[in-house]
């Protein structure tokens, strides 16, 4: 019953923007799945779902891949919003940031995983981002451009 329970939260989550434990315990006994609010609660923490805004600005549940592109959005975000320029080094990318920002945009740049950098480091409004090769830094610049430009 369990394992069907989650199956259809997870269905149910895909299908609808479902914000709270509550609309979503009013879709399981429409779809005839009797459930305690503490067995919601558990069920979220074992499909790990979270929440994420969507472009309402309303809050909904998401699971996956879903997490991982709204994630993602997340990190785009903090770029456009805290870098204000980029400089070359070698094989070192400068990132200069709105004060207070670098450590967000060092974590949203190492977030990305790319196979270019092999990490960041932050001060308050810098971020040196070491890149694996000089040769690889146009790249990552080109990266973070097309993020900037939206």
């Amino acid at each position: 019953m369990q394992s069907e329970r989650q199956m259809k939260i997870l269905e149910l989550i895909s299908e609808h923007d479902i914000e709270t434990q509550d609309v979503l315990a009013a879709y399981l006994r429409e779809a005839g799945f009797k459930t305690t609010q503490a067995t919601i609660s558990r069920d979220i923490r074992t499909l790990k779902l979270t929440k994420v805004v969507d472009d309402r600005g309303h809050f909904k549940y998401v699971a996956g891949k879903q997490n991982q592109e709204a994630q993602i959005d997340k990190y785009r975000r903090i770029l456009r919003d805290g870098l204000i320029s980029m400089d070359q080094a070698e094989n070192i990318l400068v990132l200069r940031t709105v004060p207070g920002m670098a450590m967000a945009v060092a974590a949203s740049v190492d977030a990305m995983n790319w196979k270019q950098v092999a990490g960041s480091i932050a001060g308050d409004d810098n971020v040196f981002c070491a890149v694996r090769r000089k040769e690889d830094v146009a790249d990552v610049i080109d990266l973070i451009r097309e993020i900037m430009r939206g």
